[in-house]
C-alpha cells in the first residue's frame, strides 16, 4: 500500500529526473515561474483506493499546518526543482486515537532540471531522455495536474493534484 501511496503523490516530482534544452519565455498571468506547493490531491472518494484517499488525507493534514511534502519551483530561466518529503510522510504516518497523525517531513529530496511550458503544457524529458507533456491548468495562483496525464503504472485511477503558489 505504502509503495503505491508514495508513487501516487510522487508523480509531481518525477516530472524533474532529467531535462529538455528548448527555450521558452513565459510571462504573463498564466506563467508556471513561481514556488508552488501540493495542497491538495482530489480523488472521488466513492470510487479510489485506500491508498490515494490516505495520500489525499495526508496531504490535506500537513498543508492545513503549513508543511508542504511537494514543492515545485519554476525559474525563469527555465530551470525547475522539485523538492519532495513524501516518503518520509508515508513512513512515518500512523492511525492514533485521534486519528490520522503525520509529522511534518524534515528529509526531503531535492532534484532540478530544465523544462519548458507553452499553451498549459509541460513538457521534459523523462529518465529514458523521452519528451513527457503534461497538461496542467493554471488560474491565479492556483495550478491542477491531472494524475492520469503523467501514465505513470502507480498511478491507475482518477485524481487531481492541486498547487498553490506562494
Amino acid at each position: 500500500m505504502k509503495s503505491k501511496l508514495i508513487g501516487f503523490l510522487c508523480l509531481a516530482v518525477m516530472m524533474f529526473s532529467c531535462s529538455s534544452d528548448k527555450d521558452e519565455s513565459n510571462n504573463g498571468n498564466d506563467s508556471i515561474v513561481g514556488v508552488w506547493d501540493a495542497t491538495e490531491l482530489n480523488v472521488d472518494a466513492s470510487s479510489a483506493s485506500d491508498e490515494a484517499i490516505i495520500g489525499s488525507q495526508i496531504l490535506k493534514l500537513l498543508s492545513n499546518d503549513d508543511c508542504y511534502i511537494i514543492t515545485l519551483t519554476f525559474n525563469e530561466d527555465l530551470t525547475a526543482e522539485a523538492k519532495n518529503g513524501v516518503a518520509e510522510a508515508i513512513s512515518s504516518a500512523s492511525f492514533g486515537a485521534g486519528g490520522l497523525v503525520v509529522p511534518c517531513p524534515t528529509d526531503f529530496e531535492v532534484v532540478s532540471n530544465t523544462y519548458t511550458y507553452s499553451s498549459g503544457t509541460i513538457s521534459f524529458l523523462n529518465e529514458d531522455g523521452e519528451t513527457v507533456n503534461v497538461s496542467v491548468s493554471i488560474n491565479g495562483d492556483t495550478m491542477t495536474v491531472d494524475a492520469q496525464s503523467l501514465q505513470l503504472p502507480e498511478v491507475n485511477e482518477p485524481g487531481e493534484l492541486v498547487f498553490v503558489r506562494r
